[in-house]
C-alpha cells in the first residue's frame, strides 16, 4: 500500500480515533470528552492530525495540511469549552458541534485515501472524483447533518431540564 512507518502510526491511531467517536455516539449520542471514548477520540485525533503534517504525497506543505490544522483547532476550542466552561450550558451546542465537524472532516480524507488503496491492487476507486467516493462522501455529510440536528434536539432538553441535585 505504499505506506512509510509513519503512514502506518498515523492509520493506526486515526482508526482508533474513529472507532471511539463512534463508540462515544452510540453510547452517549455524542462525543463525550467525559468518558474514556470521547478522550482516546481527543488524543487520537490530536495526533493523528499533527503526523498528518509529516505526510505528503506531493511533498512539502500543502492544503491537505491546512485541513489538519483546521481539526486540531476544533478538537482544541472543543476541549476548551468543555473543560473551562462547564458551566455555560450554550458552550455544550458548540462543544457537540466542533466535535461533530471534526470528525467529518476527518473521514474526508479517510474516505478518499481507504477507497483508493482498498482492497490493494483492485481499489474501489480510482480517484477523488469516483461515484463510490462522491456517494460516501455524500451519505456522511447527511449523517453528519442529520447528527447535528440530534444532537442540538438533546442538548436543548437537557439544558431546559437540569438534573436534580
Amino acid at each position: 500500500m505504499g505506506l512509510s512507518n509513519l503512514g502506518i502510526f498515523h492509520t493506526i491511531i486515526g482508526v482508533m480515533a474513529i472507532g471511539a467517536a463512534l463508540t462515544s455516539f452510540v453510547k452517549f449520542g455524542k462525543i463525550n470528552l467525559a468518558e474514556l471514548s470521547g478522550k482516546i477520540y481527543f488524543y487520537g485525533t490530536l495526533i493523528t492530525s499533527l503526523t498528518a503534517l509529516g505526510i505528503s504525497k506531493h511533498g512539502g506543505f500543502n492544503p491537505g495540511h491546512v485541513f489538519s490544522l483546521f481539526i486540531v483547532i476544533l478538537v482544541v476550542i472543543a476541549s476548551y469549552l468543555f473543560y473551562k466552561r462547564k458551566g455555560n450550558n450554550k458552550a455544550r451546542y458548540f462543544e457537540n458541534f466542533l466535535l461533530s465537524f471534526s470528525l467529518f472532516l476527518s473521514l474526508l480524507p479517510t474516505v478518499n485515501e481507504t477507497l483508493t488503496r482498498v482492497p490493494i491492487g483492485q481499489p474501489l476507486a480510482k480517484d477523488v472524483a469516483d461515484p463510490v467516493i462522491v456517494k460516501t462522501l455524500l451519505t456522511l455529510f447527511v449523517l453528519f447533518v442529520g447528527g447535528s440536528i440530534y444532537q442540538f434536539i438533546m442538548q436543548r432538553k437537557i439544558n431546559n431540564n437540569p438534573p436534580a441535585i
